[in-house]
């Protein structure tokens, strides 16, 4: 399943979800943003390709753990837990490092855009989903506590997440740290098979 196959799968939403969509393309950077400074995906185009590597896999776990929980919630927090990477409509969250030794030494290929007010990246994701889509409270709090109890201000919510919430956790950590690190480094040996991605 490619991006626009797992929006084909939003039915109650779908208006409010793809006029979301359409203000993302045409808005901000989300075609273009990486998933990260320098780690997963950290290229042109990463953070969609990570957001549709954790949709997929969020949809294949629901079904054998939880096959209750809709589709449609999988695909709304999978696509959309990490747009807060995008940062705002016209002000890009990730903008290209000008320093080459940086670059060159430390990998580091973007930097955090200084002229946008900080708020982590779950929070602003939270905030610009809800914006245009209606959640339910298991997506926000899906969207909002994505990254699990490796963030120190995600605490408070341990042993208190939805089972949506436990879900994309592990997507999100096994997409990032197994799937897309193993693809970075075939990348740069040359190894995938562009079809593959």
């Amino acid at each position: 399943m490619d991006y626009s196959d797992l929006l084909a799968l939003i039915n109650e939403r779908k208006e409010s979800v793809f006029e979301f969509d359409e203000f993302l393309r045409k808005e901000t950077s989300w075609l273009e943003a990486p998933a990260s400074t320098r780690f997963h995906l950290s290229r042109s185009g990463g953070l969609l390709e990570h957001s549709v590597n954790v949709t997929r896999i969020l949809l294949k776990i629901k079904m054998l753990l939880s096959p209750d929980i809709s589709d449609e919630s999988c695909v709304i927090a999978g696509l959309f837990h990490d747009v807060g990477k995008v940062g705002l409509a016209g002000k890009p969250y990730y903008i290209p490092n000008t320093d080459k030794w940086q670059i060159q030494n430390r990998g580091i290929r973007y930097v955090v855009n200084k002229d946008l007010a900080y708020m982590d990246i779950a929070t602003r994701s939270l905030m610009l989903v809800s914006t245009h889509v209606p959640l339910n409270e298991d997506e926000a709090q899906a969207i909002r506590y994505h990254d699990g109890l490796y963030v120190p201000e995600n605490q408070g919510v341990a042993h208190k997440e939805t089972r949506l919430t436990r879900l994309l956790q592990y997507a999100d950590n096994w997409s990032g740290c197994a799937l897309e690190d193993e693809n970075d480094l075939n990348h740069a040996t040359g190894q995938v098979d562009q079809g593959e991605i």
